[in-house]
């Protein structure tokens, strides 16, 4: 299966800097196949286990986690940048290689005991997927696993992830950043 999705993903070199390989799901999207397969691959994994809401990391985690959330059955959290959102927030602030960031939800989005999929496209040092997990931990709810369509082993955020306690899914890994 790995070799199947990454060979519907595009590498755009040096986007969007200089010695960055960025990988374009948006080809795996395209693909009514590809993007059915890769969906169901990542529920296919928790058939059968309680889940009362699946949570995607903006951006391109929103259309794979609202797929996700679709297929089972289940309510749709949006993680997102500061400001995004309507209502009354919560918030995490992590670090990036060249600063501060912060991930918000609503304070309403995940109730106490809620049980959690955490969906994005990528993982990569791990920060951001990090930062969705406090966040839902602070707002009373149990991550049972981190899904992504890409791992960037050599950038270590898988490892952060499990070191967390959190079940990590991926479909497919690339070398290097």
């Amino acid at each position: 299966m790995a070799d199947w999705v990454r060979s519907r993903i595009r590498t755009i070199p040096d986007y969007p800097k200089t010695g960055i390989m960025f990988r374009d799901i948006t080809t795996l999207l395209a693909d009514p196949l590809g993007f059915r397969k890769a969906v169901d691959e990542l529920v296919q994994r928790y058939a059968g286990v309680r889940i009362d809401k699946v949570a995607g990391i903006e951006s391109r985690g929103f259309i794979l986690g609202g797929a996700v959330a679709h297929q089972i059955s289940t309510g749709f959290v949006p993680i997102r940048k500061p400001g995004k959102l309507p209502y009354e927030t919560i918030g995490v602030d992590y670090e990036l290689e060249y600063g501060l960031d912060r991930l918000e939800m609503h304070v309403d989005a995940v109730a106490e005991g809620d049980k959690v999929l955490v969906v994005d496209d990528l993982i990569a040092t791990g920060g951001t997927a990090e930062a969705a997990i406090k966040l839902i931990r602070q707002a009373g709810g149990t991550v049972i696993a981190a899904c992504f369509i890409i791992d960037l082993p050599d950038l270590g955020g898988s490892g952060r992830v499990r070191d967390m306690g959190v079940d990590v899914i991926t479909l497919c890994d690339f070398e290097g950043e």
